[in-house]
């Protein structure tokens, strides 16, 4: 009985010591904090941030250099690639050697003994404790591949201060990675995590050179480097203060942390010879935007048939200063849009079959519900063709297309193409949305755009079909590429993104904007530029099928500065930007999505039978479903061509019948300034009676407006500036104020008015009797 009991409980004990072996090794072996790495897309370090605990520790290598190596097994374990862990004769050797010397002078451990102290830290240098180590080396031979061990064990060790590992102490160091050192620098490391804390660079040097060269000496003898190798080597000096950790995308690295990748190691989209030339660019124009109290700028770059991001950089270096708040990632940061949306609008209309790029669109001054949008340059074109608009970034056509389209409508495009600052509903932002009513990000904008120029790209790739997932985010880690997920339509027809980019690369100024400049590149670029009210913003989007530039500049505390306007101050940036990238070939155009159809010459619609001359141009398809030209109409002349008449006047077969482009008066007034070659309708005939086109048209107020009407010093209402429009050009117009005579005006219809507050009615009749009648409020704060 005893016997069987003795065997049941040696074989438990057999039992158990295997099952501890097995499992006794820790996994994961090494639980340190770690830095976040942030490397570019060939695996180059760009920026690094310290670890949580104080190190500066990079998460396991990802490749240890063959001379480390070298160096390391010569110094610390000849047979590493022979024994199991352990070296009984290396062990011997120690304990005699500590004997003779009456102190502890070797260990005698392995380099696998030494991961598994580097493991167990804090642990004292014991018998018991060398034992443990003996047992784990062996199980960890178990576990992990040779090469797999030298990993952990350069990824661990010490190199002195508080830097830990062959990666940080390489950068730390020589400033440099770790591919890239020499012999010497090699053999410096190696000898380091034998005493770190008695032999570092900048301390005990002597102590340090000797060790070095002796290990040099020792590669020579075993035949892995030559004497002249060894020779030169010797003659390397030995680091001293330690490199600062390179910071090439500091603000990248700062989202990858916000992002969840604290304490990894990322490979990214970046080029980092792009990155590095667009950090000189922006601090090159930082020195001249700072002369003008402008501190902030960011800009973005981005690859389009991906949306890889190749260079971030997330604002300027402002070091010492830190209210100008440097360290803000002015990319990730909600900023007012200027007209930097206005593209977008353009788009969504073309797309939905609510307009063609030729169209006239309205440009005079408008009020809607107590909205006044202006111009930039505060003046007025009458009417102007949809792609010369958004190519001026007028403010008034915009506004008045945003209001046909709809708000709710492009909202949803908005956030449906990657918009994600639109936190409130349509109505908070209302029209103002597309003058910068609403605040965006450059990440999400760019992002906007490079998905917008991907679909296009797409769409002659995939032989005229979309790819589902064409509308998505920047992208700054590397990923793997997923197949397309093909489909008949998109939030944008590829006609329509074409006819809008075509329209951008149009992007002027009129001469007489004075201070404005238009800015030409070799390349053939789609660009948009913004300004936020109150010049505190300025923008501009670069867009070619390879790439998306966009930049931003401005102050990031939100301060105004006069001159800061998107032209000026972000437009050099983008195109300085572009001139660091290859050009390349303009998008194909989408002609499948097209049809050529007669348009209108004057109107930009499309031509109904009396339009003249009529110009046959390729539209977006659903552009067959907007309206036919609404302003030309037959016009019954006398035989002289001076004069209309009508049937009560003139004999039809006397009359001759032209086809005539006639816009409102209110379109016409400022129309015929800008376009000299317009022909304004001639008058009727004397004997005969005015019908048909009313000649009168109230430019403001609007029928039931309510005017808002602010008190004076002197305690009375200001007044307010009523204006009309006539077609006469010397016509004179009789005002009257509910019923009362007031005045008349004659070539210029304008008149200062200071109603009390309370509901009136304008009456206006001119020299021929025509009359117009509207009514409005006065509102003020007066009590």
């Amino acid at each position: 009985m005893n016997s069987q009991f003795r065997k049941l409980f040696f074989y438990s004990l057999f039992v158990s010591v295997i099952l501890w072996f097995l499992f006794c090794l820790p996994s994961p072996l090494f639980k340190n904090k770690t830095c976040t790495v942030l490397e570019d897309c060939n695996g180059t370090l760009l920026a690094a941030r310290i670890a949580d605990d104080g190190q500066w520790r990079f998460p396991n290598s990802k490749r240890v250099p063959l001379r480390f190596i070298s160096s390391i097994i010569q110094f610390e374990d000849r047979n590493f690639f022979i024994h199991p862990g352990f070296n009984p004769f290396a062990f011997i050797r120690a304990i005699k050697q500590n004997i003779k010397a009456k102190k502890i002078v070797s260990g005698g451990s392995t380099l696998s003994m030494q991961v598994i102290r580097l493991s167990r830290k804090k642990k004292n240098r014991t018998i018991i404790e060398k034992m443990i180590e003996i047992v784990l080396a062996l199980r960890l031979e178990l576990t992990y591949s040779k090469p797999e061990i030298l990993t952990l064990y350069a990824s661990n060790a010490p190199f002195g201060g508080n830097v830990v590992g062959i990666d940080a102490a390489s950068w730390r160091y020589f400033g440099r990675e770790t591919e890239k050192l020499s012999w010497a620098e090699s053999a410096t490391l190696a000898i380091l995590p034998n005493a770190p804390s008695l032999i570092y660079p900048g301390k005990n040097q002597e102590l340090l050179f000797g060790k070095r060269n002796r290990l040099l000496d020792q590669l020579y003898i075993s035949k892995i480097i030559d004497k002249e190798t060894c020779e030169l080597s010797k003659q390397e000096p030995l680091p001293g203060k330690p490199h600062p950790i390179p910071q090439i995308a500091t603000h990248l690295l700062q989202r990858a942390v916000k992002d969840g990748f604290n304490g990894k190691r990322l490979q990214s989209t970046i080029d980092g010879h792009l990155q590095e030339g667009l950090n000189e660019i922006i601090e090159n124009h930082h020195k001249i935007l700072r002369t003008n109290e402008i501190h902030n700028a960011c800009a973005l770059v981005l690859e389009v048939n991906k949306g890889n991001v190749l260079a971030y950089v997330g604002n300027t270096d402002n070091t010492g200063k830190a209210e100008y708040e440097s360290d803000v990632d002015v990319i990730n940061a909600p900023r007012s849009t200027g007209s930097i949306l206005k593209p977008f609008l353009f788009a969504s209309m073309l797309s939905d079959g609510e307009l063609l790029s030729t169209s006239l669109i309205p440009d005079i001054p408008t009020q809607i519900a107590g909205y006044v949008p202006q111009n930039f340059n505060t003046s007025f074109d009458g009417a102007v063709p949809a792609k010369r608009a958004l190519a001026r970034s007028l403010n008034i056509p915009a506004v008045r297309m945003l209001q046909n389209y709809g708000i709710e409508k492009f909202n949803y495009n908005l956030k449906k193409i990657g918009m994600t600052t639109l936190n409130y509903s349509p109505d908070h932002y209302g029209l103002s949305i597309i003058l910068g009513g609403a605040e965006g990000k450059l990440w999400d904008i760019a992002g906007m755009y490079a998905s917008m120029a991907r679909t296009l790209n797409h769409y002659t790739v995939y032989n005229g079909k979309y790819d589902k997932g064409d509308f998505h985010p920047p992208v700054y880690i590397q990923q793997e590429e997923k197949n397309p997920s093909l489909e008949e339509a998109s939030i944008f027809d590829a006609a329509s993104i074409h006819l809008t980019f075509e329209a951008m690369v149009e992007v002027s100024r009129p001469d007489e904007d004075a201070g404005w400049r238009q800015y030409t590149s070799s390349t053939k670029v789609a660009w948009k530029t913004g300004t936020s009210f109150g010049f505190r913003d300025g923008w501009a989007v670069g867009v070619t099928p390879k790439y998306i530039v966009g930049v931003w500049v401005g102050n990031a505390d939100g301060e105004g500065r006069p001159g800061l306007i998107g032209v000026q101050t972000a437009a050099p940036i983008m195109f300085d930007i572009f001139s660091l990238l290859k050009p390349g070939k303009w998008f194909s155009t989408p002609y499948d999505e097209m049809e050529k159809v007669g348009i209108c010459h004057q109107s930009g619609y499309r031509a109904t039978d009396i339009c003249e001359p009529i110009d046959t141009i390729r539209i977006q398809k659903s552009g067959l479903r907007t309206e036919p030209c609404k302003y030309h109409r037959m016009v019954h002349l006398d035989a002289s061509g001076k004069y209309r008449v009508n049937s009560n006047c003139e004999s039809v077969t006397k009359m001759q019948h032209v086809s005539w482009f006639v816009l409102p008066p209110a379109m016409e007034l400022y129309y015929k300034s800008k376009n000299p070659s317009y022909k304004e309708l001639p008058p009727f005939r004397n004997d005969c009676e005015t019908n048909g086109l009313s000649a009168m048209e109230i430019i403001y107020p609007k029928q039931f407006s309510k005017i808002y009407v602010p008190v004076e010093l002197d305690g009375k209402l200001g007044k307010t500036i009523f204006q009309v429009a006539h077609r006469g050009a010397n016509s004179t117009i009789y005002w009257h104020l509910d019923e009362f005579y007031i005045g008349c005006t004659k070539v210029t219809h304008q008149m200062a008015l200071s109603p009390d507050e309370g509901i009136h009615t304008l009456t206006l009749v001119d020299e021929t009797g025509e009359s117009l009648v509207q009514k409005f409020e006065i509102v003020s704060g007066k009590k």
